[in-house]
């Protein structure tokens, strides 16, 4: 087994494409490179080891792989895609699993926070709201993500370890869409 690591990951061909086309099927801008840099921050910042920070990573950058097959499902094609690809590439079956359940189960019509990594892929994946996610300019046919997305003006998460508080802050444009309807989208 090798030691695969996020660099690996985000110079994938085969990964990177599946990304892309999920993201053009979906007609919507895919930022896994946002979500996985903020999965990483926040095991970092909650002193996780590195090699953890590394899996929350590759499991941030790869956890809407599912989406070139359907958005429906998509957790679970996804966590089978992501197993060929990672077995191919030779990576510790341990650290296998753990990445593939955080992929499989980051949605929460199919699961749950089970372990470090896949909770910090799910707080950094329903955080990831923002203007320029939607590509639609037509506000009169935006859906429901897209009116919450283009109603956030600015977001940030803050983390204080000592505490144990994990914290967003949105400012959102409440001419477009309120506060529950965000809480109504994403944090079903």
């Amino acid at each position: 087994m090798e030691q695969v690591t996020f660099k690996d990951i985000k110079k994938s061909k085969e990964v990177n494409a599946y990304i892309y086309k999920g993201n053009s099927t979906l007609g919507v801008l895919g930022y896994t490179d946002k979500v996985s840099s903020m999965a990483g921050k926040i095991l970092e910042c909650l002193g996780y080891s590195g090699h953890t920070v590394e899996l929350a990573k590759i499991a941030g950058y790869m956890h809407d792989i599912g989406n070139c097959v359907n958005r429906l499902d998509h957790p679970h094609s996804g966590a089978l895609m992501a197993h060929q690809i990672l077995r191919d590439m030779k990576m510790d079956y341990e650290d296998i699993a753990v990445i593939i359940n955080a992929i499989g189960m980051h949605d929460e019509k199919s699961g749950g926070a089970v372990d470090t990594v896949l909770a910090a892929l799910i707080l950094a994946d329903k955080t990831d709201v923002r203007r320029d996610r939607v590509r639609n300019q037509n506000k009169a046919a935006f859906d429901k993500h897209d009116r919450v997305n283009y109603a956030v003006v600015s977001s940030s998460l803050d983390i204080q370890k000592e505490k144990k508080v994990i914290k967003l802050d949105l400012q959102l444009d409440e001419n477009i869409c309120s506060m529950m309807d965000y809480f109504e989208i994403f944090l079903q």
